[in-house]
């Protein structure tokens, strides 16, 4: 436990009262391992819905638990980034793994993600075609994944939100070698893959949110990077969009873009609601600099000779102006 993170007496009285109780204990365990509903835990540790409930209002309160709505839905994750969620992680970490309660949970909490993935996956099949189709038009997964590595490159960043996040991939990529990952989308089927996703992976570290790319639920200075990729094109407001997207980056941190280029396919506007065809450099350059970013790239990646592909894929890389100083103050951005 970090011992610079000091509560209290009333908080950590609180948080410990909340904890000392066995059903609340088995909660904290299962949520360090993943965000879950009411209803999972419900299944998982086979007691009433309004039981389970007053559980988690209890260590909500005690600043234990967060909970994050998503639609109807209600999720529950170990706090993060204060004294009692610091106190939470250190009491989990002290229990045997091997317990036999512990074990059962864990292999409850297996079958509930198990059912999640196999939703996960029918969503998935049922749109694969179409999907397909739009992957085709432009250059290869695979190398504007390449692209997106090369371009954050130059030096490490502790977090990441990825706006826009849709089946997660982004946080896959870039997940082990975060401290924090955010995946943020309005659509409930997409959270749906990408939390699947980053359970597969057992990035714990990361997670995913329904949100507004306009009005972000996050103070300003919150990630060292911040990604959007194919978004832009579905959006009325492409500016104000990243104008709030620069509001949440840590001083000296980076914005990446990645969307198509100017193009003439009708059909994704009319099939796929794809409000613009594309972007000019000029036009993410200008909103970048609006933002007050410095726009240090750019780069498009042409469709292969000889393929399907009709459209080139644009990189708009910026960053914050201000300074940062490191931890050990040897590092300024």
């Amino acid at each position: 436990m970090n011992h610079s993170a000091h509560l209290t007496f009333d908080n950590l009285n609180g948080a410990l009262k909340a904890a000392g109780e066995e059903t609340r204990l088995r909660i904290l365990v299962l949520l360090a391992e993943a965000e879950l509903t009411v209803s999972d835990l419900t299944q998982i540790l086979r007691q009433s819905q309004p039981r389970i409930s007053r559980h988690l209002k209890l260590l909500v309160e005690a600043g234990l638990v967060e909970r994050f709505r998503e639609g109807a839905w209600a999720f529950f994750r170990l706090a993060e980034g204060s004294g009692t969620a610091e106190l939470a992680r250190e009491m989990i970490a002290r229990l045997d793994p091997k317990d036999s309660m512990i074990a059962r949970d864990r292999d409850r909490l297996s079958a509930v993600r198990t059912a999640r993935a196999a939703a996960a996956q029918d969503y998935f099949r049922a749109h694969a075609a179409e999907w397909d189709r739009i992957r085709k038009l432009h250059v290869t997964d695979e190398a504007v994944e390449g692209a997106i590595r090369e371009a954050l490159a130059d030096r490490p960043f502790r977090s990441l939100l990825d706006l826009g996040t849709g089946t997660g991939r982004i946080l896959e990529m870039f997940g082990p070698d975060l401290e924090r990952g955010l995946g943020v989308d309005l659509s409930l089927d997409m959270l749906l893959l990408a939390r699947a996703r980053i359970e597969r992976a057992g990035l714990r570290h990361c997670s995913v949110r329904q949100g507004d790319i306009y009005d972000l639920a996050m103070p300003a200075g919150s990630f060292d990077v911040v990604i959007i990729h194919q978004v832009l094109h579905f959006l009325d407001d492409g500016a104000r969009a990243i104008r709030e997207a620069a509001r949440v980056l840590t001083p000296g941190g980076r914005l990446l873009v990645i969307d198509f280029a100017p193009h003439d396919l009708e059909f994704l506007r009319e099939e796929h609601a794809h409000r613009r065809l594309g972007f000019s450099a000029e036009a993410v350059t200008q909103w970048m600099n609006a933002a007050g970013l410095d726009v240090t790239m750019h780069r498009s990646l042409s469709p292969e000779p000889g393929s399907d592909g009709k459209v080139a894929v644009s990189l708009w890389l910026a960053h914050d102006p201000r300074v940062r100083v490191a931890n050990d103050t040897r590092e300024v951005a």
